[in-house]
């Protein structure tokens, strides 16, 4: 037998048996999950040789350069042999390096705190509100605002703020002090009759303040473009209407750019689409493309200075810690990643392949009566899979879970929501790394379309 092939059966063996998967039943992992051997550029290669174009950046919105980047992994290996972790208490040059060309994306921005993933980065975030809250505010400014159909991580703060009850399910009892407001997808518009839904929707969350006590509450987590929970874009004056409102009732105003940083929606950070300034940004996934772990939370100067020490309080300062954020193949990984994204001119290409993206799945509405809302922003884009588009009841998940089979059998790897409690399971989503071409883009358009044409019948022209 060729050892290759033994030693691929060997690891499938030991795969099956032993690694507990991510988001994934025991009855599904038992029958073995697929086993990936090799990357280059968009394409991904299975165990048994078969070639697939990945349009999810690894599955979840990570890798924005793409794979096989050598100057990425020459970069980690030689900063790893140089010196390979130093606290984080003490300085670094990559990591000094990777926070100066970072802030130079974010105007506004001024500190960046160093941690390994984006529910850490995020728990970083919630810290620093609660700190704020003890230091100015008698602790009673501890609140922190969440929004329904959001995603913000894995651990019990993390998901203490995220809006999806099947993340959330069976891990209960959750940190107090998190309250959800309500969506803001246009295309579920729950107002009815509303002039201007993206203002109503802010509105709604100034309610909740309101409701809860403007002295209670210290900070609100958003995504710029709800990722997991549908690809769902911010209506027209939202964002503004809700930086108004936070700075009305001094709350900090927290970005969760962990999808849409670096890049992927045509802009260095989502949040840059919508002309507001946050207090708190926080990132991971694509800032070093999956090369290594990494993740940051940037804040204003103004955040940091109302952490610092006072004089008869030497406790005063943000005492926190994250250990490998002391493992410098992060800022290595992130420094190099970066430079590949403005010599390749990616994140322009984002902007530029993304709306070719969106045009192409426009233009499938017309054969696919089940393709019910298209929206995106970049390269990262959803579609909404419904029965009837008059009624826009969604279809079973099985038909998404279908579509996304098809798609794989055809060579092409795309996302799609998970198994929802809340019935927000109808939507598969697309994030191609940065360097996808027009002919890829496609090719991606078009297995697509042979998908639906399978599972959803097309309407005859």
């Amino acid at each position: 037998m060729n050892s290759h092939v033994s030693y691929n059966h060997i690891a499938a063996m030991l795969d099956r048996d032993h690694v507990w998967h991510h988001l994934t039943p025991g009855a599904a992992a038992a029958k073995g999950v697929p086993m990936f051997v090799r990357g280059e550029g968009l394409s991904i290669w299975d165990s048994a040789g078969k070639e697939y174009l990945d349009a999810s950046a690894g599955g979840v919105w990570v890798v924005n350069a793409g794979y096989g980047r050598t100057e990425i992994a020459d970069a980690i290996r030689e900063q790893l042999v140089r010196l390979n972790f130093i606290a984080s208490s003490m300085g670094n040059e990559p990591a000094a390096l990777f926070a100066g060309k970072l802030l130079e994306k974010m105007p506004g921005m001024s500190r960046v705190f160093y941690s390994s993933s984006g529910s850490e980065a995020n728990e970083k975030a919630y810290k620093m509100v609660r700190q704020i809250a003890h230091k100015h505010f008698g602790g009673k400014k501890h609140k922190i605002l969440y929004r329904e159909r959001d995603y913000h991580g894995t651990t019990i703060s993390a998901l203490s703020s995220t809006g999806q009850a099947e993340r959330r399910a069976h891990f209960g009892p959750f940190t107090p002090g998190f309250v959800e407001v309500p969506h803001c997808c246009e295309y579920r518009n729950q107002y009815g009759d509303v002039d201007n839904y993206g203002l109503r929707a802010a509105d709604a969350i100034e309610e909740v303040i309101l409701r809860e006590g403007p002295d209670t509450v210290g900070g609100i987590i958003l995504e710029p473009i709800t990722a997991g929970g549908g690809v769902i874009l911010p209506p027209p004056g939202y964002l503004q209407k809700v930086r108004e409102i936070c700075d009305r009732y001094d709350i900090l105003l927290i970005i969760d750019e962990v999808v849409c940083g670096l890049g992927r929606t045509g802009k260095w950070f989502g949040y840059q689409h919508f002309d507001i300034q946050p207090d708190i940004v926080t990132m991971a996934k694509g800032i070093a493309s999956g090369y290594a772990a990494i993740s940051c939370t940037v804040t204003s100067e103004r955040v940091y200075q109302l952490l610092q020490e006072d004089e008869g309080d030497i406790l005063g300062f943000f005492r926190d810690i994250s250990t490998y954020a002391g493992n410098l193949a992060g800022p290595a990984a992130a420094l190099a990643n970066m430079d590949i994204l403005e010599r390749e001119g990616l994140v322009d290409n984002s902007a530029k392949l993304g709306e070719r993206l969106l045009e192409g799945f426009r233009a499938l509405q017309d054969k696919h009566p089940m393709l019910g809302d298209v929206r995106g922003k970049g390269l990262f884009a959803g579609l909404e899979l419904v029965q009837d588009r008059e009624t826009k009841e969604p279809v079973h998940e099985t038909v998404a879970i279908a579509v996304a089979a098809k798609c794989k059998e055809l060579g092409v790897l795309i996302g799609r929501t998970n198994r929802s409690l809340t019935g927000h399971n109808n939507i598969i989503n697309f994030s191609p790394a940065l360097i996808v071409t027009a002919e890829q883009i496609d090719r991606i358009v078009d297995v697509v379309d042979q998908a639906l044409a399978e599972f959803g019948g097309c309407r005859q022209g």
